[in-house]
C-alpha cells in the first residue's frame, strides 16, 4: 500500500515538475531536490548542508550537537507528501515525512521536515531555507 501511495506521489509531483515550463531553473529544481533526498537517505548530514542558503545559516547556525544527533539515526524512508510552487516559481514549499531509525534506541520514530527551497539567481542554483531534519520533534 505504502509502495502505491508512493508511486502515485511521486507521479504527481513529476506532473507537476513536467507541467511547467522547462526552464534552467525547472530542471535544476528537480536536480536539486533528487540529490538532496539522496544525501538524506543515505545520512549525509554534512552534505546535506552545503543544499541550505549560507543567508539561512548565518542566522541558524547548525551545530555540531545537532549534526551529532542527526547522526544516531538512519533514514529508513523519505516520501513526499505535498510540493507546492511560490514567488512566481522562484520558490517551493515541499513537506516530506522523514522516517528514521534511532541506533541507540532500536526504534523507528517518523517525522514531518518542511523545506522551503528558494532559487538564487545570483548563484544560479536551488537551496534550502529551513534547515535540516529536526529528529526531536514528536512524532505525529
Amino acid at each position: 500500500m505504502k509502495l502505491i501511495l508512493r508511486t502515485i506521489l511521486m507521479l504527481g509531483v513529476a506532473a507537476l515538475l513536467s507541467a511547467c515550463p522547462q526552464t534552467k531553473e525547472g530542471k535544476t529544481l528537480s536536480d536539486t531536490l533528487e540529490q538532496y533526498e539522496t544525501m538524506i537517505r543515505w545520512a549525509q548530514w554534512d552534505a546535506a548542508v552545503n543544499f541550505i542558503s549560507l543567508d539561512y545559516q548565518e542566522d541558524n547556525p547548525i551545530t555540531r550537537l545537532e549534526l551529532d544527533r542527526l547522526r544516531l539515526f538512519r533514514v529508513t524512508n523519505y516520501l513526499v507528501r505535498s510540493s507546492v510552487p511560490v514567488d512566481d516559481g522562484n520558490g517551493l514549499l515541499q513537506s516530506v515525512e522523514i522516517r528514521m531509525f534511532n541506533k541507540n534506541q532500536a526504534r523507528e520514530r517518523s517525522i514531518i521536515d518542511e523545506q522551503h527551497w528558494k532559487y538564487n539567481k545570483q548563484t544560479e542554483s536551488w537551496q534550502l531555507h529551513s534547515g535540516l531534519p529536526d529528529p526531536t520533534q514528536k512524532n505525529y
